[in-house]
């Protein structure tokens, strides 16, 4: 169902918010009670004409952002993208911004939430989803390791078919957004191994023309938004105009069990080891997330500075981790 967008809404200061008891930033639904979390569906927000979106704010906040936490390239790109062939942009972050309606570009912004005026939007946000569930705030509810992902793109531009790791309130803010999800939850679309690879690997997953019969696309205009959840497959296209869209993301605790089983299987993998998937062996499955919490507690403090965070990731992730940091190249180096 596509809703009208919101028009002419006024954001006055925090102080004045706070006096005048706002509404909830997502709105409540019967859905909430039906689907979540086990399937997607259409919520609306209020977020639409908020100050912190507009362009301007965006380039502030990039500024004051690490560079590793800002990833772009080229929106023109298939559905079915090979990110080891992903077209790069020769522009500069703000550049890119600036010139947003002609750039061709795909742009996100990750964990804005350390930023505090960013953080309050998305703490607002799940407390409502949370009391939409019965929940007095995102602590009751069990929301941990909640993220903030603010995309920019250009006109007619895409985001590949991919697997997130992580339940996620999609909202879009300007612009027009088909969102298109498929059901995996029979793994007909992607086997355990290739979820595996998106979430330990890279994001993006083969596609191809036969999946087109589980689509369920949703058309997203400014205050709409969309439930999408863990580790279901979508892809992601604008139409006429540049697009602003924040994810809001989280994780319960037994969805960040199943990604450290996740990883440890790929580790396992890498060693030529044929590892159990999730579930099937309960007790190597506490031996393997018992082991990764040892080793990320010995890791975690190097990714405080930017430098060991790439060196980490392209560890993990290959030689062409951090692709998007590579200006002037046509596409990551072989």
């Amino acid at each position: 169902m596509v809703h009208t967008a919101i028009s002419g809404t006024a954001w006055p200061d925090a102080a004045a918010r706070t006096a005048s008891a706002p509404a909830a930033l997502i709105e409540p639904s019967a859905s909430f009670a039906s689907d979540f979390p086990q399937r997607p569906f259409a919520i609306r927000h209020r977020l639409a004409g908020h100050p912190l979106f507009t362009l301007p704010r965006i380039i502030e906040l990039l500024q004051r952002m690490p560079r590793d936490h800002i990833e772009f390239n080229s929106g023109k790109v298939g559905i079915d993208q090979d990110p080891n062939e992903m077209p790069l942009l020769e522009m500069e972050p703000e550049e890119i911004i600036h010139r947003i309606e002609t750039a061709s570009a795909w742009m996100v912004l990750k964990r804005v939430e350390v930023d505090a005026e960013y953080r309050v939007v998305l703490d607002e946000a799940l407390d409502a989803v949370a009391r939409h569930r019965g929940h007095a705030d995102r602590n009751a509810a069990g929301f941990s390791d909640i993220r903030g992902f603010l995309f920019v793109s250009s006109p007619r531009s895409t985001t590949p078919f991919h697997i997130d790791g992580e339940d996620n309130v999609f909202v879009q803010i300007h612009g027009e957004k088909l969102f298109t999800v498929y059901d995996n939850r029979d793994g007909k679309i992607a086997s355990p191994e290739a979820v595996e690879r998106c979430i330990t690997r890279h994001r993006n997953l083969t596609y191809h023309d036969g999946f087109d019969v589980r689509a369920e696309p949703h058309k997203l205009l400014p205050g709409d938004g969309l439930f999408v959840p863990y580790l279901w497959p979508h892809w992601v296209g604008t139409a006429d105009s540049y697009s602003v869209s924040l994810a809001i993301t989280w994780k319960t605790r037994a969805v960040m069990r199943h990604n450290d089983l996740l990883l440890c299987n790929s580790l396992m993998r890498r060693l030529k080891l044929n590892p159990a998937d999730p579930g099937r062996r309960p007790i190597l499955d506490k031996v393997k997330a018992s082991s990764l919490g040892l080793a990320r507690t010995a890791v975690e403090p190097l990714r405080r500075i930017e430098a060991l965070r790439l060196a980490l990731r392209k560890i993990a992730l290959g030689r062409n981790a951090n692709y998007y940091l590579r200006a002037g190249k046509s596409k990551p180096a072989a």
